[in-house]
């Protein structure tokens, strides 16, 4: 069965997004007795424990450490925010669409818990010595595992229904839109030196085509977050599918160009790991160029299958207003 999407803002009448059937107690405390609001506040919980861990160590370095740092306290930051704006009963003066922000920030803090919870041990914890700052390391680790968990399981309780009627970022193709632009960031992280593809234009192509794919799905979140996709010269649901399909097929051709001109020896790429004199280095903090370029390679053919289902998923879906 098709779920059916409307682009209207919840009320303060309505039920929980739980998924588990019991109703939502709007600017009362009562709404953290509800199981939704146990889960935010061990996201709360696990996330603070996480970042004031490590930093009371200072048990973190360099760019990965500082992503890691800044994960944490975001969703800390974030997740605060939502469980103040429900204990007052905010939603209907909150500036973006509540009926799709919560999903869309559940399904990005767990991105970034996960990313989190595999850079921070394998790039910093692994490499220190036993004693306390280790053991803060390890324990900062296991909440952070605790706290994707935890915010997985709000997308899974609060995402859609066959059926139901609900915001667009609720649905699979509107989780799928979260995954795209999160992977898009990565890829972006890992080409941020240009001399993986100044001046060959297969590769700058293929630049191109993450950086078009990643605006264009920005824009399609954006829009249902502010609760304005009636602004577009085109009918939003024709704007998804071309959307779908146009990034389908650019990410197919940077499946092919990518590997091609970055490993294959006839393009100038270097097939095997030990030709890069980068990949000798013994800083452990540092990603060769090698390894970046295989990197980009297994996150564009992660985002090409998230827009495949994408495309799928897009034609079961039914556009209302009400």
């Amino acid at each position: 069965m098709p779920v059916t999407v409307t682009r209207t803002t919840v009320t303060t009448t309505s039920t929980s997004s739980s998924g588990l059937g019991s109703p939502t107690i709007l600017g009362s405390p009562r709404s953290l007795t509800q199981p939704l609001g146990l889960l935010r506040l061990l996201q709360l919980l696990s996330t603070c424990v996480a970042f004031s861990l490590v930093a009371s160590v200072n048990a973190w370095v360099g760019f990965a450490g500082n992503w890691c740092m800044f994960a944490w306290c975001f969703c800390f930051a974030v997740t605060l925010v939502i469980i103040l704006v429900e204990l007052g009963g905010l939603q209907a003066r909150f500036p973006l669409s509540w009926r799709n922000f919560p999903i869309t920030y559940a399904c990005y803090a767990a991105l970034f818990c996960l990313s989190a919870s595999v850079i921070y041990p394998t790039t910093y914890v692994q490499f220190l010595n036993h004693g306390r700052t280790r053991d803060h390391a390890i324990a900062a680790t296991a909440f952070s595992c605790i706290a994707c968990v935890a915010y997985a399981t709000e997308v899974a309780w609060t995402r859609a229904r066959p059926g139901e009627i609900t915001g667009y970022m609720a649905t699979v193709p509107g989780l799928l839109k979260v995954v795209e632009t999160f992977v898009a960031c990565i890829i972006f992280a890992f080409i941020s030196d240009v001399y993986l593809y100044k001046n060959k234009p297969a590769l700058e192509w293929c630049v191109a085509v993450y950086a078009i794919c990643f605006i264009l799905a920005a824009v399609a979140i954006l829009l249902n977050l502010f609760d304005c996709t009636n602004v577009l010269p085109i009918p939003f649901p024709s704007f998804l599918s071309g959307l779908a399909l146009l990034s389908v097929l650019f990410y197919a051709s940077a499946m092919v160009l990518w590997p091609l001109y970055q490993f294959d020896e006839k393009y100038g790429g270097h097939p095997q790991r030990r030709q890069d004199s980068g990949c000798r280095s013994s800083n452990v903090h540092y990603v060769c160029a090698w390894d970046r370029r295989l990197a980009v390679a297994i996150l564009t053919a992660i985002n090409l299958l998230a827009y495949v289902a994408d495309l799928v998923y897009s034609a079961r879906l039914v556009f209302v207003r009400v």
